[in-house]
């Protein structure tokens, strides 16, 4: 007679001591300088830090990128050259060549090591020039390289203004969404869509999305009556949103919770704590969640969520009781998680390298929600993790997927082991209840080129080759 264990009531966190093996925060300028159209950034560090800029981001071959490297000797290392007439050469010659509304200071492990003052050159240098210059230090030191956005993103909050215009129509015009939400329509028109929005304080969403998810997100709030008053960041650096005291904000990833204390310490404003709004069932909870604050009923969300995943069903018979292992990378792997497990797969671990459990609290009850709803396990949170154990028990469980890193891809597929790099989530648009088949479509990739394999009678060999 089998006596069945207890389960945990809750979910199980360790803690590791393994090394942080993710991209440099300094990646985020790839995504941030595409996103803020008007802005410059100028990353101050070693030859090392341009090697890494050049091969993350490849070369453009049409346009030249808004951003540059401003390479470190050994001079600047040993204080015989002065920081600040160097930076002051670099940044007019910015001015002169490209004339952006914001320079940006990407500052990097060396400028953190030799103790760079770069806070205390910009203020000066800034009125100097007539240019805006913003510091944030995206640097190696932090967990994970999604988080070099979360600075950058937390310096610019500062920046935003905290008077709104005193005419609506002067709002109107400065708002870029509104802009773009409004483009072809009538006066009348725009009039009588501003009044089917409910009553309620300003909303300002933070986190840097493609444009099309951001106009997504922002439609699928106003079908519920909410009106977006911005986004942090803006298209442009010139329509930051304004940002009061008592004002609402809410995040849109994992990764950005130094902004939201930013947000709530320093500008005072409320955050609201929803689940992410990844997959068609964190895009309601989301919805629902800002709904609730605003007290609002939501409309129309069950038959949204159910059209998404009546959609999606080629490929969630692919995923269906299949289990996935994330090694940890970029801070999105609980809200993958949870997604996929709604999909119907099971997950033994999730592998993060940091994990803020406050900023992070809706998400964290929704995934066990959705364990105890789906009738599956609840996963293991490592924080930190070791990836020498992490194998360990990549062996021992032999999940059908894991997604990992790139650096341990290659080595985990020679052993037979389905892998997906989860640095392809990052760039994914995957955000809002349209996005959701996206996640899938890179989910099942490599299930669906097994099952390729299979048919064309090559996964003899493939198993031939991983055993040599």
């Amino acid at each position: 007679m089998t006596v069945a264990q207890p389960q945990p009531e809750g979910l199980t966190f360790e803690c590791e001591t393994g090394n942080y093996h993710t991209f440099c925060p300094i990646s985020c300028v790839a995504w941030l300088y595409q996103k803020i159209e008007d802005s410059f950034f100028l990353v101050i560090g070693t030859k090392t830090c341009g090697y890494f800029l050049q091969n993350a981001m490849g070369v453009m071959i049409f346009a030249e990128p808004r951003y540059a490297m401003a390479e470190l000797e050994e001079g600047d290392i040993s204080a015989k050259l002065n920081d600040y007439d160097e930076l002051k050469r670099l940044c007019l010659q910015i001015k002169r060549d490209r004339n952006p509304s914001v320079i940006i200071w990407i500052g990097t492990c060396t400028t953190e090591i030799i103790k760079t003052d770069l806070e205390g050159l910009a203020p000066k240098l800034e009125s100097e020039i007539g240019i805006p210059i913003v510091v944030a230090r995206a640097n190696g030191l932090d967990y994970a390289f999604t988080q070099g956005e979360d600075t950058v993103l937390a310096a610019m909050a500062a920046r935003c203004p905290d008077k709104a215009p005193v005419a609506e129509t002067e709002k109107n015009e400065r708002n870029a969404i509104q802009k773009l939400l409004n483009f072809g329509k009538q006066k009348e028109d725009v009039a009588q869509e501003e009044s089917e929005y409910a009553s309620h304080p300003p909303l300002v969403l933070f986190g840097s999305l493609p444009d099309p998810v951001v106009t997504n997100l922002t439609l699928e709030l106003k079908k519920q009556g909410i009106k977006v008053s911005g986004w942090l960041p803006a298209k442009r650096y010139t329509e930051l949103p304004v940002l009061e005291e008592g004002y609402y904000v809410a995040g849109v990833n994992p990764f950005l919770s130094r902004t939201a204390t930013t947000l709530m310490r320093r500008r005072k404003c409320k955050l609201i704590g929803a689940p992410f709004p990844i997959g068609p069932d964190g895009t309601r909870a989301w919805i629902e969640k800002i709904c609730s604050v605003f007290n609002i009923e939501p409309k129309g969300l069950d038959e949204r969520e159910a059209q998404i995943w009546a959609s999606m069903e080629d490929y969630l018979q692919i995923v269906r009781g299949k289990s996935v292992f994330f090694m940890g990378d970029n801070l999105l792997e609980v809200s993958l998680a949870r997604f996929l497990i709604r999909c119907g797969m099971t997950c033994p671990e999730i592998g993060i390298p940091y994990m803020d459990k406050r900023y992070q609290d809706a998400e964290l009850r929704l995934l066990e929600k959705t364990c105890h709803e789906m009738g599956v396990p609840l996963p293991t949170i490592v924080e930190k993790p070791d990836n020498y154990n992490q194998i360990q028990r990549i062996y021992e469980l032999k999940p059908d997927l894991v997604i990992t890193g790139m650096a341990h891809a290659n080595p985990l597929e020679a052993r037979g082991i389905n892998t997906k790099w989860s640095v392809e989530f990052t760039f994914a648009q995957m955000h809002g209840f349209t996005n959701a088949r996206d996640i899938l479509e890179l989910v099942t990739r490599p299930l669906r080129r097994n099952n390729s394999l299979k048919d064309l009678g090559w996964d003899k060999l493939v198993k031939e080759d991983a055993k040599v």
